[in-house]
């Protein structure tokens, strides 16, 4: 049996599911899987295109930076997820990395996606924050690695699991979440609440945020011991 057989597949599965999303243009983006008992993570080969993806191609990478198995170069953008692993795992066992259009129009901007209504509120309880520029010595030296850590200071105050997502300036989008499907789906997420804030910006440029107490409500509704969106 291939090592990491069930990593692998719902790794390979998840960025098979990128292009039916719209959230990828030709080969930018990627889907890392985390195995918190193991410490190592599946990830996309770099520059492999989606519909010729299989799982024996998933590269798995342990968190110390070493492939453990694959025979593929992994993604670029390798150093970056390790290090939100490193911080963020157990809970977080999947990232997802895009370009998608609306949401890399705020990144580019330099400008948090506002919580404009409930369907953000459904989602991210609060505004999905944007990173400082990176330096030329971030850029210079270990560029991905660095991607990582302006991330993490995005989140020393704000809790990972209540918004999963954030932008890197001049860059785009990364999401996650506790499986491959749920990563898919804040990404998803992600994009359509950009697409909704850019048009609510162009309607009324002065919008800043919905209110506070509907935010709480609908997040909530959804999120935590006291949700009763759904069912059991």
């Amino acid at each position: 049996m291939p090592l990491f057989k069930n990593l692998r597949e719902e790794c390979c599965a998840a960025n098979r599911r990128l292009p039916g999303t719209g959230l990828v243009d030709l080969t930018f983006g990627n889907v890392s899987v985390f195995d918190p008992s193991e410490r190592v993570f599946a990830i996309k080969p770099s520059g492999v295109p989606y519909d010729q993806l299989e799982p024996s191609q998933m590269v798995i990478v342990d968190l110390e930076g070493g492939i453990v198995d694959g025979e593929l170069r992994p993604s670029s953008d390798t150093p970056t997820h390790r290090r939100l692993f490193l911080e963020f795992g157990p809970s977080v066992r999947s990232i997802v990395h895009t370009h998608s259009r609306c949401a890399v129009a705020f990144a580019q901007a330099g400008r948090a996606i506002p919580a404009t209504g409930t369907t953000h509120a459904d989602h991210y309880h609060g505004p999905v924050p944007v990173t400082r520029e990176m330096t030329p010595a971030e850029v210079g030296d270990a560029y991905e690695w660095e991607t990582g850590k302006v991330i993490l200071e995005c989140f020393q105050s704000i809790d990972p699991n209540s918004i999963p997502a954030v932008l890197v300036r001049n860059h785009g989008p990364f999401a996650w979440g506790s499986s491959a499907d749920k990563a898919v789906e804040n990404a998803i997420a992600l994009e359509i609440v950009a697409d909704l804030a850019l048009r609510t910006l162009a309607l009324n440029p002065a919008f800043e945020s919905m209110p506070r107490h509907l935010l709480d409500r609908h997040f909530l509704r959804k999120h935590g011991p006291a949700a009763y969106y759904g069912q059991k």
